[in-house]
């Protein structure tokens, strides 16, 4: 006769282990110590077998019979329940051991060892500022897009927009990475492609002649920083990009030849750059050599083995008067202008701006070909910002 639940707990220990059988093979073990078992007897290959299922009533009578019903199915198939639930268990630590901060780590140390260190750098610092708190510890196949989805909204809502869109690449990337070695079934964040819309991108503008005389004028009487003051002559007049000039060394420069060699590696296309030194952009560095005697020319005050940042130059654009306008600004300031000119073949400005081509061998050809030109329109951009306010000398500070 089947059991009920007024059965099981009235049932009482004896001086010996009582069974009371419900069917099926299952059956509730009472032992002399008051616990109550839950057991599943069956054959394999003619050998009776016993397979524990709990105890009661953690596990109830309900409960058990789903159970015995998992474990016969697992009979009928002529596997051990208890190999089955070894396997599950064993596989289920694995799984433990996957868990999304590992596999992370070792895709940025594996899978972003060919990018720069400060790339990696960025990956590993923003995941554990936004995706380790949440996620780090779940396995892999745990996290679903319900997850993935609560990360980016976060990050979305306090106005980190553009980085909520990279989490989501890199996060995906990470799946993809668990998906190769077998460690994740699927990629949660590719669903999740276009949840978070891109705010409309503030374009690089360029200024008009009474903007170049505006920001001229103020950057002559500003008192801040004699090196902040260098940058921001030399920022429009070499017009790269804004890291590019922040984070140079001295051991990238001839300025007996005019020439600033930037590397590959400090490059956005990861492809060396040359920019030619106009007379005027030479004086402003030998005079800044004499200032920072270090490796780099454009040292933090407050940690002087760091380039400053670009806060401080768009913050000094602001007490300049300059509201609105950016550092990266200046690119489009010079394109603008020596396209409008029509003295220059674009090929020569998109050389100097440092834009790909797309054939590596044209590329190199045409990075040699057009020094010269290059020589040449550096120093006419160079003499025409010139006559909007020299830079005084310090003397003359």
């Amino acid at each position: 006769m089947p059991l009920t639940d007024v059965k099981i707990r009235q049932a009482k220990p004896g001086a010996a282990a009582l069974k009371l059988t419900d069917g099926g093979g299952l059956y509730l073990e009472v032992r002399p110590n008051g616990s109550k078992l839950w057991r599943y007897r069956y054959r394999i290959a003619g050998k009776e077998n016993v397979f524990a299922l709990g105890a009661y009533p953690q596990v109830t009578l309900a409960d058990a019979r789903a159970e015995r019903d998992v474990a016969r199915e697992h009979v009928k198939a002529g596997r051990h329940p208890s190999h089955v639930r070894q396997t599950e268990k064993a596989q289920q630590l694995a799984e433990n051991r996957n868990t999304f901060k590992a596999v992370a780590e070792e895709w940025i140390n594996e899978r972003l060892a060919a990018r720069t260190e400060a790339y990696r750098r960025q990956a590993r610092r923003v995941f554990e500022a936004e995706v380790y708190p949440r996620i780090g510890r779940l396995p892999m196949r745990e996290i679903t897009a319900a997850h993935v989805l609560d990360i980016l909204t976060r990050m979305s809502k306090r106005g980190a927009t553009a980085y909520a869109l990279l989490v989501r690449q890199w996060i995906s990337a990470v799946f993809r990475f668990g998906v190769a070695t077998l460690r994740a079934d699927a990629d949660p964040a590719a669903a999740l492609k276009g949840a978070i819309q891109r705010k409309p991108v503030n374009h690089s503008k360029p200024m008009a002649e009474a903007d170049l005389a505006k920001f001229y004028r103020a950057l002559a009487d500003y008192k801040g920083h004699r090196v902040t003051v260098i940058a921001l002559y030399l920022l429009p007049m070499l017009f790269t990009r804004t890291v590019e000039l922040r984070c140079a060394r001295w051991s990238e420069f001839d300025l007996d030849a005019a020439l600033w060699e930037i590397p590959a590696e400090r490059m956005k296309m990861r492809r060396k750059h040359l920019v030619p030194l106009p007379r005027q952009a030479v004086d402003l560095l030998r005079e800044l050599r004499r200032i920072t005697a270090g490796e780099l020319l454009f040292p933090g005050l407050r940690h002087p083995d760091k380039p400053i940042s670009a806060t401080t130059l768009n913050r000094a654009l602001e007490y300049l008067g300059m509201e609105g306008w950016h550092c990266h600004d200046f690119r489009a300031t010079a394109s603008t202008h020596l396209y409008e000119s029509g003295r220059w073949r674009g090929e020569v400005i998109e050389m100097q701006l440092a834009h790909v081509e797309r054939s590596s061998t044209r590329a190199a050809y045409n990075h040699a070909q057009y020094l010269e030109d290059r020589r040449a329109m550096l120093q006419h951009w160079g003499d025409y910002l010139w006559t909007f306010a020299p830079c005084p000398s310090p003397a003359a500070r």
